[in-house]
């Protein structure tokens, strides 16, 4: 017989190498063989492995883009052969590190890396953006430093300097970040992108050097920046002359910087929100248009009909418009848009329409495929009937809280728009079982679907699971559904990507096992609320391998061991949320600490964690974001350790009682790693018996 090693099990929850085959297309990879093995007839796991080197360094690469979507595959692939090691180093193009001072280290390993993105590295200093200039130099073209903070002038320097093919730099919301920073971006001369949302301390001097420096920018953001004016953005505008896509949005600025703007010949995508310089006068001061313009954003603007009018008049080729919260939309708005022949979306979220409006808008924009009438009121069946019997090709809907709309209007919107892929109709309560049977009857090439808080019962759930391509289904605060309406939905939407469950109370263990069995694709359930599932649903959710999102507040069944069974089964889970789960202590933090190491977000508020399950999260390099109000087992000094040991975090709730007890210098060093505490005062409060509590921790400390 064949001798096998019994040590090539390098990847927990993996069968051993020899027990597989490594079929590679199908994103599926193995473990290292064990290269200790010492015996003189060839065990099977090194014949096996052997067979993988003659694979050329094309086909490798071929091999590993089939495995970009999970990067537990990918770390597999790289340890069964030197080869394999050396072809996975050389392909990766983006990196996202967890620790700054590991960057160098990082960087010798992976030389061909394109895109850098420190969204998981809160702290990022100079010597991190000088090693990357050194390292990568002319390959880096993106960098995103948009969520890192400790670097100033003279890191962006370097990577402006040394790296000659950098066209991407993210720096929104470092509000520290002052005219030096902006002056070192203008020596980036190939910058082609460019963020810098929140940036308030920049000023139009700063802006100027970015101008001068990055004339072949294409894309800026300057939202928020209020320390800029006309002069700033009309220097951007006479220098830039490349620009596609600009973004002024809640900036001071007036119509002096409009002319300059206007005659951007590429500029495509422009958006103005809550630019409260930007009034009629401003808008029919305009006498040049922009033809290459196709998005525009307008939303939460005080200007009139007449204004809008002239603007809409000088950009023929729109072929997006939001115009969120603008006063009124009426029959008059029509002479602005029917010259719009290209419009394709219109956005009038929160607005104030008529049926007569309605009826215009759909006469006037004949391309329309997206409508988003979000929060407006005034929405009445003979007006959304007008305009969805018009435009039969309308692919996204959205309806949000428009409460007076009946049945009569989605049988207008099931008759005429067939190729609905998406629509939205939050809290439309007046719509009866017959209305969403018909959305299943006709709508079946619907991919998203919101009806939450609606009168949704077990008879539309079941006719809305016709739709077979749903990848997203929310249908929280539905009182009247329970496990035989979601049952159908497991059985016929194996698609299924996104289910929100919100305080759907009828809801147990039977309909969720369902949906887990015939979803296999779920990244995210919301059961928050649902007080009716156990350990069970969770054990069953298990099954989905690429769950990332699950929420759990509030269900008090549900305990440690449905917890442990999720991270042994969902190793990509990043957001997890336990509030109110009272019975879930130490013994889950334990196995969360061991197999969920890409969690990002936790919310352990109410659980009955103490400082050894706080400090067994800390190890989890990913971990960003804590919720850990009323604790009962948590002391200062567990606190204080588990805030020490976990480097990563960014943002922490705690409750105010904790801060007397902390010391001032620890929570001052935590702050300059780059985390935010966010002090919370709420009275406690408990559901459960003491006893109950106490009896369910003592049975879960023992199950393995």
């Amino acid at each position: 017989m064949e001798e096998a090693c019994d040590r090539c099990t390098a990847i927990p929850g993996r069968a051993p190498f020899e027990t597989l085959t490594l079929d590679l297309f199908s994103k599926k990879s193995n473990p290292v063989p064990c290269s200790a093995t010492r015996s003189k007839k060839r065990p099977r796991c090194v014949e096996e492995w052997s067979s993988f080197e003659p694979l050329t360094e094309e086909l490798l690469s071929l091999i590993l883009d089939k495995l970009d979507s999970n990067p537990f595959d990918k770390k597999a692939f790289s340890l069964v052969s030197r080869s394999f090691y050396a072809a996975e180093s050389r392909h990766r193009r983006m990196l996202r590190p967890l620790r700054s001072d590991l960057i160098p280290t990082v960087l010798s390993r992976y030389p061909s890396v394109t895109h850098l993105d420190f969204s998981l590295c809160p702290r990022v200093g100079d010597g991190s953006l000088a090693a990357v200039a050194g390292s990568l130099r002319s390959s880096v073209r993106s960098v995103d430093l948009s969520r890192s903070r400790s670097f100033s002038h003279v890191g962006i320097e370097s990577l402006a300097v040394n790296c000659a093919g950098l066209v991407e730099i993210n720096l929104s919301n470092r509000t520290d970040l002052d005219d030096l920073a902006a002056a070192a971006i203008g020596k980036a001369r190939n910058l082609e992108r460019l963020w810098l949302a929140r940036c308030k301390m920049v000023t139009d001097l700063g802006l100027g050097c970015i101008a001068v420096g990055c004339p072949k920018l294409r894309l800026l953001c300057l939202r928020w920046c209020l320390g800029l004016s006309d002069l700033g953005v009309g220097l951007v505008a006479v220098k830039c002359r490349n620009l596609q896509s600009l973004d002024l949005s809640y900036m001071m600025i007036t119509k002096k910087c409009l002319p300059a703007i206007f005659q951007l010949q590429y500029l495509e995508d422009l958006a103005l929100v809550g630019c409260l310089g930007i009034d009629d006068e401003a808008l029919l001061s305009l006498k040049q248009g922009c033809k290459s313009l196709e998005v525009l954003d307008l939303s939460n603007q005080h200007v009139s009909l007449l204004g809008l009018s002239s603007i809409l008049s000088r950009t023929p080729g729109l072929r997006q418009l939001s115009l969120a919260y603008y006063s009124l939309v009426t029959h008059s708005m029509s002479n602005g848009l029917k010259n719009l022949s290209n419009l394709q979306s219109i956005k009038l979220d929160g607005c104030q329409v008529t049926s007569a409006g309605l009826k215009s808008i759909g006469s006037s924009c004949i391309s329309l495929r997206e409508l988003s009438l979000s929060k407006c009121s005034g929405v009445t069946d003979e007006g959304l009937s007008s305009i969805v019997k018009k435009h039969k090709d309308l692919a996204k809907l959205d309806i949000t809280c428009c409460r007076n709309i009946t049945d009569v209007s989605l049988a207008s919107i099931t008759s005429s728009c067939t190729s609905l892929t998406s629509l939205r109709m939050e809290s439309c309560s007046l719509i009866s079982t017959e209305g969403f049977r018909l959305i299943g009857k006709s709508c079946h090439l619907l991919e998203e679907i919101d009806l939450t808080d609606n009168d949704l019962d077990n008879e539309g759930l079941k006719a809305l699971s016709h739709c077979h391509r749903l990848a997203s289904l929310k249908i929280g605060i539905c009182l009247k559904i329970n496990d035989e309406g979601l049952v159908h939905v497991g059985k016929s939407c194996p698609k299924l990507q996104e289910l929100d469950l919100y305080r759907t109370v009828g809801i147990t263990d039977k309909g969720v096992i369902e949906v887990a069995r015939g979803c296999p694709m779920l990244q995210m359930i919301n059961l928050a609320y649902c007080t009716g599932i156990t350990n069970e649903s969770l054990i069953s959710l298990s099954k989905c391998s690429k769950l990332s999102d699950l929420e759990i507040r509030g269900c008090p069944q549900v305990s440690s061991s449905g917890i442990s069974a999720i991270s042994v089964g969902c190793r990509q889970i990043t957001k997890l949320d336990m509030k109110k789960c009272y019975y879930i202590n130490d013994a889950a933090m334990l196995t969360l600490a061991r197999f969920s190491q890409n969690l990002r977000q936790i919310n352990l508020s109410y659980c009955s964690i103490t400082d050894v399950g706080l400090l067994a999260l800390a190890s989890i390099s990913c971990l960003q974001n804590m919720t850990i109000l009323h604790l009962a087992g948590l002391t200062p000094n567990g606190l204080a350790a588990s805030l020490l040991a976990c480097s990563g975090l960014t943002k922490v709730k705690l409750h105010s009682s904790f801060k007397s007890f902390i010391s001032q210098l620890l929570l001052q060093h935590v702050e300059a790693r780059g985390c935010s505490f966010q002090w919370i005062d709420k009275p406690f409060q408990v559901e459960l018996e003491p006893n109950e509590l106490w009896k369910q921790q003592s049975q879960d400390l023992f199950v393995e």
